[in-house]
């Protein structure tokens, strides 16, 4: 037992350097582009009136879930929170929140960093999750129009809710780091006992392995509204104990913790069980899509 702490100790601390480091990045990303990034995706004569054209503002609405697909897969500070109060002042679409959902890496980006992932898998992980974010988003907006009705013009709605970037750059990308290695030595040291007590065809013959099971359940997982989720989902990916279908509807759901700003701002209770649902089933249909295919 003292072995398998040993071991799963210092898989983690190997990997704190690579953490911090990308975390830093992340923080000076978010604090640079941040407000830019918000106002890119906000929905057309959601605040004041521009005077542009009606055929502009409906190119730009148009516009808007691809931007948010790309922004959201991009490594930043609690946007999918922020996104989630825009969308409660309608500020922004429902297209282009869930596009910013699914795209968002949450801890994965990361993770796969700091255990030196190839670049070639990295690259491909976040383009499906930021072009199925994108074709969804849009296909949801030009479906659900109701539901894109401003309610009222609400200036720095983000600021309701105060992120974890407002501890400053260094402080910030400290305490994920701790956060996020705390998780990895749990897991790896759940991994390292199955290896121990079961051996390693335990691994390979894990429900999360299986397709269309895998992904019903990785799902599940992935809407957990924290960093366990991602976590959990890139680690056991990465152990080969997970499918690619299931890991990327685990990672496709997970939203960090938008999801739970959206239920804390967003009042109408249904509307949030009804893009909780949105949120999973594209994700698992994603998924089940990617092992039916066949992808490696």
């Amino acid at each position: 037992m003292l072995h398998l702490i040993e071991d799963a100790l210092m898989d983690s601390v190997k990997l704190i350097p690579f953490l911090f480091l990308t975390y830093l990045a992340m923080e000076y990303l978010e604090h640079r582009t941040g407000e830019h990034a918000r106002k890119l995706i906000r929905r057309p004569g959601a605040a004041e009136d521009t005077g542009h054209s009606p055929r502009r503002h409906f190119a730009a609405g148009l516009a808007a879930p691809i931007v948010g697909g790309l922004l959201g897969a991009l490594p930043q500070c609690g946007f999918s929170a922020a996104a989630s109060n825009l969308y409660a002042g309608r500020i922004i679409t429902l297209g282009t929140l869930l596009a910013i959902y699914l795209s968002t890496s949450d801890e994965m980006l990361p993770i796969l960093i700091s255990e030196q992932a190839s670049a070639a898998m990295i690259l491909k992980i976040l383009a499906a999750k930021a072009v199925i974010g994108m074709t969804a988003g849009l296909a949801i907006d030009l479906l659900y129009r109701k539901g894109n009705e401003s309610r009222e013009k609400i200036h720095d709605i983000c600021r309701q809710e105060r992120c974890h970037c407002e501890k400053g750059i260094l402080r910030s990308a400290l305490s994920h780091t701790v956060k996020i290695a705390l998780f990895i030595l749990a897991v790896n040291l759940g991994l390292n006992l199955i290896l121990h007590f079961l051996g390693e065809e335990a691994l390979e013959n894990l429900i999360l392995n299986r397709p269309f099971i895998g992904p019903l359940l990785a799902g599940l997982v992935g809407l957990i509204p924290n960093c366990a989720g991602s976590v959990v989902i890139t680690q056991l990916y990465l152990a080969g104990s997970m499918g690619l279908g299931a890991a990327l509807a685990g990672l496709l759901a997970g939203s960090g913790v938008g999801l739970l700003v959206l239920f804390r701002v967003n009042h109408d209770r249904r509307e949030n069980l009804k893009i909780l649902a949105l949120l999973y089933g594209i994700g698992v249909a994603a998924g089940i899509a990617v092992d039916w295919i066949g992808l490696a």
